[in-house]
């Protein structure tokens, strides 16, 4: 068996409230991309704005990541028919685009940075940064770690 070339369709969902709340993950992150996408030359400018302990140039390249991050976790969380290990790919990607604007959002709040915009939108929409971003990526960690739970792509070996 080969990871990189056999489709497969995507693992059921254990419980019908895992497939609504996969459902939701993949349109909060559907509708962040697509801003972030919409204005995309002014992203990384808003990355550089929140002063990140990586530099300036890694600001180009984490804007890149969110986007490509929340893009990717998309067939996973619609349970689409790909091979194992893009669906394996996905799952992290899920976990890293929320894990991501967990920091971006606790980095903003302890470094008391006044920026514009806490980015989850993009430059699109200019939301204030705050504690409910915090709140907001935290919840955005509990429903990837919720959508791996109910719909792991491991299969247990067969004796």
């Amino acid at each position: 068996m080969s990871i990189f070339v056999n489709v497969s369709s995507g693992v059921a969902p254990k419980t019908d409230s895992v497939r609504k709340i996969s459902l939701l993950f993949a349109g909060i992150l559907v509708v962040m991309a697509v801003a972030q996408l919409f204005t995309y030359e002014d992203f990384p400018s808003l990355i550089k704005s929140f002063l990140l302990p990586t530099g300036d140039r890694f600001a180009y390249l984490l804007a890149a990541l969110i986007v490509s991050f929340e893009v990717f976790a998309v067939p996973f969380l619609l349970g689409m028919s790909v091979s194992p290990l893009m669906r394996w790919l996905s799952m992290i990607c899920s976990w890293a685009a929320a894990g991501i604007w967990i920091f971006i959002s606790l980095w903003l709040n302890f470094t008391n940075g006044i920026v514009t915009s806490a980015g989850l939108l993009g430059a699109t929409v200019k939301l204030p940064s705050g504690w409910w971003t915090v709140f907001f990526s935290l919840a955005l960690g509990v429903l990837a770690i919720w959508a791996s739970w109910g719909m792991w792509p491991g299969h247990p070996k067969k004796k």
